[in-house]
């Protein structure tokens, strides 16, 4: 057994989920007292707010913004009542506001201490260099920690359409500096070097290394770096699976302990399966390291191709 420490974000109040995402719907629809009029929509994420807090999340993330897509405010209305459910039924687990809208995370962060009860210190997710002006300085109001998505404000950025991990560091060590100086400790500081997919991670470039490779060197970068000492590193795993055909627990769970070799202590999860403190399948811990490896040589990029080849052909579900 593994048995390491993860700090665990769980991931299942989220509108990406469709399961979830059409019992949020259906209480929203409910009208003016939805959040407060016993329902089966309002048991059902009241039940997923429980079951993660009784399964040891350390931080319980709502994500809202699929709802936001023609009206942004909407998003603004719902955070507002998610945060109260949060600090209602999850036993004391605060909240990781998820947003790619400062909107949200901004009222998200405001109704959370608009109680006379103590909470604990929540999450932000996530600040980018080119929002941090804006987020950072709530410090001064608001207690949290935050996490910081290393992405560039354009989509496409030098070889293979993303960042180098120079670049991706050296952004990491922008925004250290600027959270420093709002008053943040480097341990309310979170890294993210964004997962990409396994099944797509492939260079379109010669001698340009793979997305896993980048974001598991950074994470090394980070960790190494004395100065950054306490900050933490986390991912968002489940996006690693997308595409693939079977196994998507056994690969997460080979890449969540890969990835904790170069350092992460921190991932959004599925927290039912508790990462981290089980030993992964030898063959899909091979298959995530080919990844993770992929430098940009033909070498290192055949035997990740081989690896998996070999996996989707193992585990391709027979048509019937």
């Amino acid at each position: 057994m593994m048995k390491k420490n993860l700090i665990s974000i769980g991931e299942a109040v989220h509108a990406s989920i469709p399961k979830t995402a059409v019992m949020m719907k259906q209480l929203a629809d409910l009208g003016p007292d939805a959040y407060s009029k016993p329902s089966e929509p309002l048991d059902y994420i009241k039940g997923l707010i429980e079951s993660q807090a009784a399964d040891g999340a350390d931080y319980i993330a709502v994500n809202l913004d699929a709802f936001g897509e023609r009206d942004p405010q909407v998003t603004v209305d719902m955070m507002l009542e998610y945060v109260v459910m949060v600090r209602k039924w999850g036993k004391g687990v605060p909240i990781c506001i998820d947003s790619s809208n400062d909107d949200v995370l901004t009222a998200g962060l405001q109704q959370w201490y608009n109680t006379d009860a103590k909470v604990k210190q929540p999450l932000i997710n996530s600040v980018k260099v080119y929002t941090m002006d804006k987020i950072l300085p709530l410090k001064k109001r608001f207690d949290f920690a935050f996490v910081g998505l290393l992405v560039g404000e354009a989509t496409s950025l030098g070889p293979g359409g993303s960042l180098s991990v120079e670049q991706l560091y050296s952004m990491a060590k922008e925004m250290f500096e600027k959270a420093v100086e709002y008053g943040f400790a480097p341990g309310e500081i979170f890294f993210d070097s964004t997962v990409f997919p396994l099944a797509i991670d492939m260079p379109m470039e010669p001698n340009v290394p793979g997305y896993t490779y980048r974001a598991f060197e950074t994470i090394r970068k980070i960790k190494n770096n004395a100065k950054m000492k306490g900050v933490h590193c986390s991912l968002g795993v489940s996006n690693c699976i997308r595409d693939l055909p079977a196994r998507k627990v056994g690969i997460c769970r080979a890449y969540v302990a890969k990835a904790m070799e170069y350092g992460l202590d921190a991932a959004i999860v599925n927290v039912t399966h508790h990462y981290g403190q089980v030993d992964p399948a030898p063959d899909l811990l091979e298959l995530v390291d080919a990844y993770v490896k992929m430098d940009g040589s033909a070498e290192k990029m055949n035997k990740a191709m081989v690896l998996m080849g070999k996996f989707c052909r193992d585990n391709r579900k027979p048509v019937t």
